[in-house]
């Protein structure tokens, strides 16, 4: 902790006035994610509401504690969740407000229970994809051809496939790795068309002077013109412009990602799947089927972009359950 402590003292000196807005910039000098950014800001905003919007400096263990415990018991928030505000708190203490707090370490953290994912068969696959909207299918064909995430199909630019390998390069996953997934061959016509029409946007883009698309880190100032770039635009840009929630500036953004939720939830009904699945049950798929394959475990984890093995493993045990596993007493009745 007095190392954690050493670390925090040497962050540069904040110079935000207001504390949600001293959250977002140190959340951005560190580099985290956006979504890290919306979560950490919810969650502090939460805590000091909580609390009469007193000030964190004159709260201390007593009202962390209190909180968690309204969230646990009271808002019957999921274990995934609670770690997440007590990580939103243990940064504002730490890298925000810079205060030693050696008893912050010792907050009891709750266990999550690994759960056995929703797994849709074949045919269930093929039916909600065939009940999206066609402006849609592409996405949800690519999700589950590749098993990639939302966001990282979304974010997917024109440099990062590469047709002549059949290949697809998923940068800044999980952890900030990147990764290759295969492009699935009855993708490579469908995406070629498509690529067609978003080039038509871009020269639309260009020619009306809008700002090139967000670029990664510093790229942006290092390469100013790089975002204007075919190699750059997005594969899956939205209809419209809109404002950047970093920058402020307007520029064509990729798909946002409650867009597709909400076109998934509709295929969903369509298709009368009753499984309680999402767009991440598309790679839960793609992982299970390629298991059922018979193709190694090893390659499927390389495939995901899985740190550790053991998080794969949770698809051999959807195997054992009704598919390939173990026959049914009662189907052996006379």
């Amino acid at each position: 902790m007095r190392q954690r402590f050493a670390d925090a003292e040497a962050l540069p000196p904040l110079t935000a006035v207001k504390l949600l807005d001293q959250v977002r910039e140190r959340v951005r000098y560190l580099h985290y994610s956006i979504r890290t950014e919306e979560a950490y800001v919810y969650w502090v905003r939460g805590f000091i509401r909580f609390h009469g919007t007193r000030h964190p400096r004159d709260m201390g263990i007593a009202e962390i504690e209190k909180y968690l415990s309204h969230l646990a018991t009271e808002r019957l928030v999921a274990a995934s969740t609670h770690k997440q505000a007590l990580s939103a708190l243990i940064f504002l203490y730490e890298k925000v407000l810079c205060v030693d707090m050696p008893w912050l370490g010792d907050i009891g953290r709750p266990k999550s229970q690994r759960k056995i994912p929703v797994v849709l068969s074949h045919d269930e696959v093929s039916a909600v994809l065939g009940a999206l909207e066609p402006k849609y299918q592409l996405v949800g064909q690519l999700l589950y051809g590749t098993g990639m995430r939302l966001l990282e199909g979304l974010r997917v630019r024109v440099k990062d496939i590469d047709f002549g390998h059949h290949a697809i390069v998923v940068r800044d996953g999980k952890g900030g790795k990147d990764r290759t997934v295969m492009l699935p061959t009855r993708l490579v016509v469908p995406l070629r068309l498509h690529l067609e029409r978003v080039r038509l946007l871009w020269e639309r883009d260009r020619a009306a002077g809008r700002p090139g698309v967000w670029m990664p880190g510093a790229l942006e100032s290092k390469y100013p013109r790089q975002g204007q770039t075919w190699a750059w635009q997005w594969v899956f840009p939205t209809d419209e412009p809109c404002i950047c929630p970093r920058t402020g500036v307007e520029r064509r953004h990729h798909v946002i990602d409650k867009t597709f939720q909400r076109a998934f939830k509709r295929a969903l009904a369509l298709s009368k799947v009753s499984k309680p699945a999402t767009p991440h049950t598309l790679r839960h798929s793609f992982a299970t089927h390629l298991l059922q394959a018979h193709y190694d475990i090893r390659t499927v984890q390389e495939l995901l972009g899985h740190a550790d093995v053991s998080t794969t493993m949770i698809y051999t045990h959807v195997l054992k359950v009704g598919g390939g596993g173990v026959r049914s007493p009662l189907d052996a009745l006379a």
